[in-house]
Parts: structure tokens; sequence; C-alpha cells
């Protein structure tokens, strides 16, 4: 049976559907949808250079790979690889097509190291170190019981504090950019980002189609936000907070913990059943507070990488 790597196609749904297929076969602890890639691959920055890559074998879509530079980096140079293939269809060497072809294209837009987020698994990673790249940080993904899970109970803020959605922005989110920009640069991480370009935030944040403002929530100090948790959902059972964070000058007050909670209290009365997250191992911090809630650890990556020339 002959794979072939090819692009894929924004207007097939079944190129769409098959690709978020993969996806929650390899990886059921991230949320995506056919909306969600099609806004991925329409929207993101061209300096990114995106390019979904789609292994294929009679027909059917057996691998994916997500390939980007990492434009929000002061470092040029700085590509990444995330290739995953259906568990019923390793062995056949779809993922190393799309490996060679992810590389190629990023080599032509002048990649000088790459990173590839890897399941841990002892062929994952054999696969990874057959092709150059070696092991570096690591990131666990979280998840809760939202159904059946008992969480903490909602405390009243102190003095000062006010929890509100992130839809009360919806006329202005330029403060949670800057807020999300302060936080995601302190975030662990082998690459240096830096969000300083508002429309490209609004683009490939706050108007991404999984993000839910409303159920998105905000710890205000004095008025202006200090603390957020970020979610995101599939729009039926699935819920996911992707960045929760606090600013530098309140950070040990435990807003960030006060923001979660409020959110999943939300996510639990509007529907949602499980509820994901992810740290990188180093945040002992953001670890532990996803303890306190009853998270679990349901899976672990490992960030790969290989330097060119």
């Amino acid at each position: 049976m002959t794979v072939t790597v090819r692009d894929l196609r924004a207007d097939a749904r079944a190129d769409l559907e098959g690709f978020a297929r993969v996806r929650h076969a390899a990886l059921p602890f991230l949320l995506v949808t056919p909306e969600s890639l099609v806004h991925d691959l329409t929207r993101l920055h061209p300096d990114a250079h995106y390019r979904p890559l789609v292994a294929e074998a009679d027909g059917e879509v057996i691998g994916t790979a997500q390939v980007h530079l990492t434009h929000e980096s002061a470092e040029p140079g700085q590509g990444n690889i995330n290739v995953y293939v259906h568990p019923g269809h390793t062995r056949r060497g779809a993922g190393t097509l799309l490996v060679r072809a992810a590389e190629e294209h990023l080599t032509a837009h002048g990649a000088t190291r790459l990173f590839a987020w890897v399941v841990d698994r002892p062929g994952n990673r054999a696969f990874a170190e057959r092709h150059g790249y070696g092991a570096s940080r690591s990131a666990h993904f979280f998840r809760l019981d939202l159904a059946n899970g008992a969480l903490p109970p909602l405390q009243d803020p102190p003095p000062g504090v006010e929890l509100r959605p992130g839809s009360d922005f919806a006329a202005d989110p330029r403060p949670l950019f800057e807020l999300d920009a302060e936080t995601t640069a302190d975030e662990p991480s082998d690459v240096d980002t830096e969000f300083t370009d508002y429309e490209a935030w609004l683009e490939e944040t706050w108007r991404h189609p999984l993000f839910s403002p409303a159920l998105t929530t905000v710890a205000l100090v004095d008025g202006r936000p200090a603390a957020f948790t970020a979610a995101r959902t599939d729009g039926a059972t699935r819920y996911a907070t992707v960045m929760t964070g606090t600013a530098r000058a309140h950070r040990g007050r435990g807003l960030a913990k006060l923001a979660k909670n409020d959110s999943l209290h939300r996510a639990r009365a509007a529907g949602y059943s499980e509820a994901f997250t992810g740290n990188d191992t180093g945040n002992g911090p953001m670890i532990a507070i996803n303890k306190w809630f009853g998270y679990e650890i349901c899976g672990t990556e490992v960030r790969y990488v290989r330097a060119l020339g």
C-alpha cells in the first residue's frame, strides 16, 4: 500500500475530518476540530510559513504534520515539526515521509533549529532519535473528570479583586493581550517568545474558533487584569485551559487559582464533562495547582531538538 504526503486541503471536508481523527487517536488530550484546522491554515501569520501536511494511503488520512516557524521569537530560524501517525497505521513509512517534507519546507524558509513534540513512548522516542533529534524538556497532559469529580468550592474574591468573564472584554481585548504577553514570556520553553503583534494575537488567539471568551476568567485587581485562565472548548463535552497566568506584580496571592476555579465551575455548569490542561514538567507551581483541583496526568510528551547546518 503506497503512502503519499501532500498539503492539507482547507476546502476538503474529508481531509479536515481525517486530520482531526488522526490527531485525536494519537493525542486525545488536545482539542482539534475541522473548523480549528481551517482557521489555523488561513489565519496564522504569514511569517509562520505554516504548512499542515497529511500522509495518505488508499484515500485515507493516516498521518499528519503541523509545520511552522515560531514567528513570535526574537531569534529567527526556530522551526516546529509535530508529526502524529494513527496508532493503527504505524511502521508504514508515513512518519518518515512527513518528517522529510516538513524539514525541506522549514529549511527552505531559513530554519536553523527544529523542535518536535514526541509522545513519551519508546518507539516514538527511538523514531525521533533515528532522525537526528535529541531529547530536551518534557510536558505533562492532565485530565479532570468534570462530570463526576469534586471541584473545590467557589470562594469570594478578596477585597479589591473582581472576577469577570473574558467576554466582558469583547469591545477591547487589548488588556488581555498585554497580560497574555507578559505571562507567556515567563513560561518554561526552549524558545523565547514575545507577543508584540496585537492584530496577530487577535487572529490567532482571540478569534480562534475553539476559544471561549465566556468561559475564560479574568481576575482584576483595582479594576485592572492581573490574572486569567484562558478556555477552549470543542462545543460539545470537552473543555481545556490553554493558559493560566498572573502578572508579575501580583504573583503569590492565589489569583490564578481563583480564576481557574471560577472557570472550571462555569464550564461544568455549561455541560462540559472533561477538562484538559498541560504543563511543562519544570513548572512545579502550576502542576501543584492542577493537582489541587484533582487533575491527573494522562500523558507526557518530550521535546526533541535538531540543529541544522
